[in-house]
């Protein structure tokens, strides 16, 4: 088995340390750290979000292979950076004013992060001016709002408000979700996608960074 088939096996089976020796053992042997990354810990992180939509494997499987992934990519990080290689794209995401739940939103980012995006997680109860000040500064191509109360939906609305006060509403992409909130109601409020789930959610966000750099 090859050394980066064995970085992907690993790190589905969330082993962080053998995953973190395994990434130093492929860097020391003159494998690109752009190689390790995609050929090893994104594949393996990929299959994990394939399962996890299918409910192949559940929450916990997804965080400790998140775990496993971060410790090998925290190697990578300055090798990636002074060969020039950059993500595919740039999210910047949260959960909205009022709210203060983050599984969803933390599951959507390793998702995201496992597909090769960089994530700006603002984390929870974040103002809508927040996520646009964030958005304009990153040269973000999403902004990820999530929302997990029925009280706080009308939140989201609020910040989609905010980016066409600040003149910027066409440069991004708004991408929503959470429990109660539903393709009907992404449509009534203007956003541009809703995900039902953290993977669907990554999928879709990949695609409109895709599009955006053909484009």
């Amino acid at each position: 088995m090859s050394i980066l088939k064995e970085i992907s096996q690993n790190l589905q089976n969330g082993k962080a340390k053998v995953v973190k020796e395994l990434v130093q053992k492929a860097i020391d042997e003159g494998i690109t750290a752009e190689m390790i990354l995609k050929e090893g810990l994104l594949h393996g992180m990929g299959i994990i979000g394939e399962k996890f939509k299918k409910d192949e494997v559940y929450v916990p499987d997804v965080l400790i292979a998140a775990r496993a992934m971060n410790a090998g990519s925290e190697l990578l990080k300055p090798l990636l950076a002074a060969s020039g290689v950059t993500a595919t794209g740039k999210v910047v995401l949260g959960t909205v004013a009022g709210d203060l739940h983050d599984i969803g939103k933390n599951l959507v980012r390793m998702m995201m992060e496992g597909k090769g995006l960089e994530v700006i997680d603002l984390g929870v109860d974040v103002p809508a001016e927040k996520f646009i000040d964030t958005a304009i500064k990153e040269n973000a191509q999403i902004i990820g709002c999530s929302a997990l109360l029925t009280t706080t939906m009308g939140e989201i609305q609020n910040v989609i408000n905010a980016a066409v006060k600040a003149s910027m509403r066409h440069k991004v992409t708004f991408l929503i979700g959470g429990a109660p909130v539903t393709d009907t109601f992404a449509k009534k409020i203007g956003a541009d996608i809703y995900a039902p789930d953290a993977a669907t959610a990554a999928d879709a966000a990949v695609k409109v960074c895709t599009q955006s750099l053909a484009g």
